[in-house]
């Protein structure tokens, strides 16, 4: 599998970007985007992640910067669970488990393959005070080892004006369950 990206897509890329980032200003207050820009670009491996997130319809953008890093983070932003992403158990050990019926892929797996982490439910509480999200479907978020080890894994939503965390067993998988990643740069 390639991940390296033609300019033309590199380009493509940086202005989707950028739109989003003018769009949505209250998701960064007090960024520059010539910043983020000029990090993308000292960080080419970086775009890679982000052309799958945006592949995949996650819609990311920056939510912020850790000024111990010296990173911008950027989450899937897109209004519902990304579509290029749903229909996927939670991890291997999940899917591996399923008998009939197994779905293409797990959450955990492909969030690897994009070279991304799935949000924390911290990280997914972060991201609804920027906006709603998950309003008519659901995120796998990363799940404890206790809860995973006793076959389970952990999804939010948004329903009622409020954040719901919920359990499921880890091999379940849902049309309208997917998960949103996040990635430094």
């Amino acid at each position: 599998m390639t991940t390296e990206l033609s300019q033309q897509q590199r380009e493509e890329l940086l202005q989707v970007l950028k739109n989003r980032f003018e769009k949505n200003m209250n998701r960064h207050e007090g960024l520059e985007w010539a910043n983020i820009q000029e990090k993308l670009e000292a960080n080419p491996e970086k775009l890679w992640p982000l052309y799958e997130m945006e592949r995949t319809e996650g819609e990311p953008d920056v939510v912020g910067y850790d000024e111990k890093t010296d990173e911008y983070i950027f989450y899937d932003c897109s209004k519902e669970s990304p579509k290029g992403r749903r229909s996927v158990c939670y991890d291997r050990e999940a899917l591996e488990a399923r008998k009939k019926h197994k779905p293409e892929n797990s959450a955990i797996d492909m969030a690897a393959d994009m070279g991304i982490e799935m949000l924390s439910e911290e990280q997914y509480r972060k991201l609804q005070t920027l906006g709603n999200f998950d309003l008519k479907t659901s995120s796998w978020v990363q799940t404890p080892a206790n809860i995973r080890g006793l076959g389970g894994a952990l999804f939010c939503d948004r329903r009622y004006d409020t954040v719901f965390v919920y359990h499921n067993g880890a091999d379940s998988y849902y049309a309208a369950r997917g998960f949103r990643g996040s990635l430094k740069v």
